[in-house]
């Protein structure tokens, strides 16, 4: 227990300390890359999402076949496309909030 103690006591007295332990660091992206970078991350994002959104339908289309053709293999296919269509298209959206929350971050805005 004493052990978290002193820790905590360091980490009160480091951040107390009128000198920054970390320099001032402002991570950037030159100038000529910004709209090339934001072309392709847009780009790619909206690909993603399109082939999320066909990969749904071709698995409702799945389902809906198997099920009137009693073919229960291709019903539970389209059920697991469905599912991992929508899995990937919240996994591109995510993403894509991530990397431009982090870039707002080092933009300062």
């Amino acid at each position: 227990m004493s052990q978290m103690l002193q820790t905590a006591h360091d980490l009160v007295t480091l951040a107390a300390d009128p000198a920054p332990v970390i320099p001032g660091f402002t991570p950037s992206l030159p100038g000529t890359l910004q709209n090339p970078t934001g072309k392709i991350l847009g780009w790619t994002a909206g690909i993603g999402l399109s082939l999320a959104v066909l990969g749904g339908l071709t698995g409702w289309a799945c389902v809906a076949i198997g099920h009137n053709s009693e073919r229960a293999q291709l019903a539970s296919r389209g059920k697991s496309a469905i599912v991992w269509s929508l899995i990937a298209g919240i996994g591109i959206g995510v993403t894509s909030g991530l990397v431009w929350g982090f870039y707002s971050m080092t933009q300062g805005k």
